[in-house]
């Protein structure tokens, strides 16, 4: 190993918690994109390269097969050490997440709380990891490549912008370093200090993995004390690239409960996911977070938080209330295609079609017939589709919404 350090990133307030994010073996740092403008609102986010991943040198870690995960974690503690934080809570996902174990096991005052994703405490037998390192010294991470989909991903998502990436960031990665974290998987076996870990922690599991099935969430779940567990249908090895939706709003309930000093932006986040779901819909979400880039991320999280998180959870009016001024206001303003998103959300909060009808006849008077008379075809046509298809899901067409 050298003196150099691994290449990072840092977002977020200066005076924020410190919060370490770990990637998974073939990734960059780019791998937490999803969930950084949301994690970097309450945090002081640090997100690393593994060595030979990204911009990080992969001399940070000896090419002889002896690499550790004690070597890895000297690696963070180094940035940590370099930043001055004394404590920082850490997530990690697959080989990052065993980093976020063994800290939390051998570096217990560092780690103030920990989220492990789609990771485990015995990945493979070592044979498996000497097998893979041998492969990719031999002939690069090309190798490795064609079986990614279906294993970090869906094949569905592997075509996407963001899958593309990913598989690129593999291809990309030097192919000494890959082969060095290998033998760190090889030598990795964390299950008998497992009960030794106090800090409080997350451990987020996809269904659908092949590389970390859900018995290894469980195994970690069942040996650290107060550990909680999530699982994701429809999830694979990388769960919060491919349900960015449901991995960000734990992490940040996660990272929220256990941080007495961060701001209340990121519960905020998670109320307001939780009734933006209730009333749009699924469906809608879930379209909304996939066409989320890295330009329109910042305004995804601010209607979360502020129109979701802050109006729409509050108590003094009830949801068939706000959804009658919001309808009044869509109207009046002539945002069509909110109007046909918020009425079928009105149908969701219990509004009849009668009552929306009463509510399209008021704006008439106040907002001016020619507005009225263009929210009637709107909402006619969205009766429509919604008795074509027998489907009341509160989806919409736009991309951007409120």
């Amino acid at each position: 190993m050298t003196d150099e350090q691994l290449h990072h990133d840092l977002t977020g307030p200066t005076t924020a918690p410190p919060l370490i994010l770990g990637p998974s073996l073939g990734t960059s740092l780019a791998v937490w994109e999803p969930q950084l403008p949301a994690l970097a609102r309450a945090h002081r986010v640090l997100r690393w390269d593994l060595p030979g991943h990204g911009g990080s040198p992969a001399a940070l870690l000896p090419s002889d097969g002896s690499a550790t995960v004690a070597d890895l974690a000297t690696l963070v503690l180094r940035l940590a050490d370099a930043h001055q934080w004394d404590r920082f809570a850490y997530a990690g996902i697959s080989i990052g997440g065993a980093v976020g174990l063994y800290l939390a096991a051998h570096q217990p005052d560092r780690v103030t709380s920990l989220a492990v994703v789609c990771s485990s405490a015995h990945f493979a037998e070592p044979a498996v990891w000497r097998e893979r390192a041998k492969l990719v010294r031999e002939e690069g991470t090309e190798a490795m490549a064609a079986s990614r989909p279906g294993l970090w991903f869906s094949h569905d998502f592997a075509a996407t912008p963001r899958g593309r990436a990913l598989l690129q960031d593999l291809r990309d990665t030097d192919r000494a370093g890959y082969a060095a974290c290998c033998d760190v998987l090889a030598d990795y076996d964390l299950r008998d200090e497992l009960a030794s870990i106090a800090a409080p922690t997350l451990v987020v599991a996809g269904r659908d993995d092949p590389a970390t099935p859900p018995p290894h969430a469980r195994e970690i779940a069942d040996a650290v004390l107060g550990a909680s567990l999530l699982e994701l249908a429809g999830a694979a090895h990388l769960a919060g690239v491919e349900r960015p939706e449901a991995v960000t709003p734990a992490l940040l309930a996660h990272f929220t409960r256990t941080s007495a000093d961060s701001p209340d932006d990121a519960s905020r986040h998670a109320a307001g996911m939780t009734v933006r779901r209730a009333v749009l819909g699924d469906t809608h979400v879930d379209r909304a977070a996939a066409r989320t880039t890295p330009f329109t991320a910042r305004f995804q999280d601010f209607i979360t938080r502020y129109a979701w998180g802050e109006i729409w959870t509050g108590d003094g009016l009830d949801r068939r209330m706000r959804s009658a001024i919001t309808l009044t206001a869509l109207i009046a303003h002539g945002h069509d295609a909110e109007l046909a998103m918020h009425i079928r959300a009105a149908l969701t909060n219990g509004l009849t079609r009668e009552e929306i009808g009463e509510v399209l006849l008021q704006s008439a008077i106040y907002c001016g017939v020619p507005a009225a008379n263009a929210a009637f075809a709107t909402a006619q046509r969205v009766f429509d589709e919604i008795d074509e298809t027998d489907e009341t899901d509160p989806a919409s067409h736009s991309d951007t919404d409120s």
